[in-house]
């Protein structure tokens, strides 16, 4: 039985947040520091208003993100059958560059696939996720009637047993299961790093349980590819179509190096951008069993193929709950000084792709081509107003 409260305000006249809470996870430190950040960004919604910047984003009208065990089942249910939706529905990208776009939601992964060097060099890794999960989201709710907004996932609620948990146990309201034991996977090297490996949690073949077991992945894979046993693409580049199954390995290894005391030690422990962002992949690699860095750690939960290529990693819907949640943590960053931190950029080490200077003039862009208009970068940045007041959503 789920618990309902209600976060209160401390504004007049400001409707409180209805938070949902499964009595079976406690809150962590990282829920808590949310929780206590929440007056910090009441604050700065009521400046912005006061100083008419806030493009008609309120405490009012803001969309709330859930987490996915807070979530019930009928909520959960239905943001699988409108994933099923998107991956029935034609695809909108060229499909002459693009024969293995099949459908809309792989419009999604010939984006990222295409465009993998941009989105993750420094300039970008956070802003340009927010606005493709936000376009994605966008998507499931306009062309698949989702009444809700994109889950995320907090990876402490799960690390000790993700095959059990309510994201993983292959059940009709999870996201689908482990893979099949695939002999020839052994995990993913994590090279300069002590062990120099996350080592296999059993999976790393074809998914056959639970909502996605007779998805059909068509792109990919690239050079990028993690997975053993996969046919290559007929093109080179990893555009062509290759139907096969969704192949997991859901893996406690990895998800052990994304626990609450990790994410609070990567929001609280940084004042500056870079130190946030180098700790946030792990640079340099931290000491420990599970030295892999949040970001690396919260991909590889369950990830083989699509999902563990880099560059085709959307095509596991489980991608979109891993960003989601690096956008909770940008975000509750951000919030404990808003005015130093909103718009800040890291100098870049973590990532291989080229880096890019910094400062950044103010007419750098985000082009999501056939996903969406472009926006300027820094308007990426600001769940409470930015993108001309479309994005306006809280996480609890």
């Amino acid at each position: 039985m789920w618990a309902t409260l209600l976060l209160p305000s401390l504004l007049a006249g400001v409707q409180a947040i209805e938070v949902y809470r499964n009595p079976v996870y406690p809150l962590d430190v990282v829920d808590q520091l949310e929780e206590a950040t929440m007056p910090k960004v009441e604050d700065y919604v009521a400046k912005r208003i006061a100083a008419n910047t806030n493009n008609n984003c309120t405490m009012d009208n803001v969309a709330v993100r859930r987490e996915w065990s807070d979530m019930s089942e009928d909520m959960r249910q239905e943001y699988v059958a409108s994933i099923q939706c998107l991956m029935k529905l034609p695809p909108k990208s060229d499909t002459e560059r693009f024969p293995g776009a099949l459908s809309r939601y792989d419009d999604f992964v010939a984006y990222h696939m295409t465009h993998a060097m941009q989105l993750h060099d420094n300039q970008h890794l956070f802003g340009a996720h927010k606005y493709y999960v936000w376009l994605f989201e966008k998507a499931l709710r306009e062309e698949c009637g989702y009444t809700g907004y994109q889950p995320y996932m907090n990876y402490d609620r799960y690390a000790e047993d993700p095959k059990n948990s309510p994201l993983l146990n292959g059940n009709v309201s999870s996201m689908g299961g482990n893979g099949e034991p695939e002999p020839l996977y052994k995990g993913v090297p994590q090279f300069g790093r002590t062990p120099n490996i996350i080592e296999t949690g059993g999976g790393g073949g074809c998914v056959t349980e639970g909502p996605f077991s007779d998805m059909v992945v068509s792109l990919g894979p690239t050079s990028m590819a993690t997975a053993k046993g996969v046919a290559k693409n007929p093109k080179a580049d990893g555009t062509g179509s290759n139907p096969r199954c969704l192949r997991r390995d859901v893996n406690r290894n990895a998800a052990m190096g994304a626990r609450a005391d990790e994410v609070f030690s990567l929001i609280n422990d940084n004042d500056e951008m870079d130190g946030f962002y180098n700790q946030l992949l792990g640079t340099p690699p931290p000491k420990g069993e599970y030295p892999w860095g949040v970001h690396t750690a919260g991909h590889y939960i369950a990830a083989v193929d699509p999902g563990g290529d880099a560059s085709t990693s959307p095509g596991d819907p489980l991608f979109y709950f891993h960003h989601t949640a690096l956008d909770r943590i940008w975000w509750i960053w951000q919030m404990q000084d808003v005015e130093k931190r909103l718009n800040v950029l890291p100098n870049g080490m973590g990532m291989p792709m080229k880096q890019r200077s910094i400062p950044v003039p103010d007419n750098v862009t985000v082009d999501m081509e056939w996903l969406g208009p472009p926006i300027n970068l820094l308007e990426t940045h600001d769940q409470l107003g930015g993108n001309g007041g479309a994005f306006c959503y809280v996480y609890v």
